[in-house]
């Protein structure tokens, strides 16, 4: 046969295979060649360069000592330094200022000591004086006093009103009421709290120092109680 196997193969209809199609290889870039569009690679600037103005490569510190551009020096302009007098002047405000607050203090410590006291005593004085008032419920005359600036009045029997006058008996005011007690409860009432005696009669004092004593003695009706 002349004619090859692949004329006879052609001849019956087969076609040629296709030709195998190259792969493209990129050339490789020099080394050291500059990135494309003039950014330098992985941030640094290319060798030689200068950063931007002011400011620092990537990850570099400043100069030591010197600020940014722009950037306010760390202390401000010096102060002008205070007179003697001046120093002087303040101390004494300093000084003064501490002993007010001190003395605001000392006092209102005192305030709530003395309310302390003033609370206990009440509450003891009501103990002390259960079951010891002579009050006569069925008493008509009333026994004017004083007591914190204002005219007051308790009522009594005669008897009662004879022991009055006479400092056999004394009036402590107890919870907004005038309590009738004999001059020995009288006398403990007052140790424990003195502010709650309202009438303690002194039989030789002079008669215009308890003008109320008279049971004659008439109170105008207009007089607020």
């Amino acid at each position: 046969m002349s004619d090859s196997l692949r004329d006879q193969l052609l001849g019956l209809g087969f076609k040629p295979a296709p030709a195998p199609a190259r792969q493209h290889t990129p050339a490789a870039k020099p080394h050291g060649a500059k990135p494309a569009h003039g950014k330098p690679a992985h941030g640094k600037p290319p060798h030689g360069a200068k950063p931007a103005h002011g400011k620092p490569p990537h990850g570099a510190k400043p100069a030591h000592g010197k600020p940014p551009h722009g950037a306010k020096p760390a202390h401000g302009q010096p102060q002008r330094a205070r007179s003697r007098e001046e120093i002087d002047l303040a101390k004494a405000y300093a000084i003064r200022a501490q002993r007010e607050k001190d003395e605001r203090i000392e006092a209102e410590r005192l305030k709530q000591e003395e309310a302390r006291k003033r609370r206990e005593a009440k509450a003891a004085l009501t103990e002390f004086l259960k079951d010891k008032g002579v009050n006569d419920a069925a008493a008509e005359i009333a026994r004017h006093f004083e007591y914190g600036g204002k005219i007051k009045r308790i009522y009594v029997n005669e008897a009662q009103l004879k022991a009055l006058n006479a400092g056999e008996l004394g009036v402590v005011q107890m919870d907004g009421r005038y309590l009738l007690v004999d001059a020995a409860t009288l006398a403990q009432a007052e140790a424990i709290f003195a502010p709650a005696i309202a009438l303690k009669v002194d039989p030789n004092a002079p008669a215009q120092d308890d003008p109320y004593s008279d049971p004659q003695y008439q109170v105008p009706d207009d007089l607020v109680w």
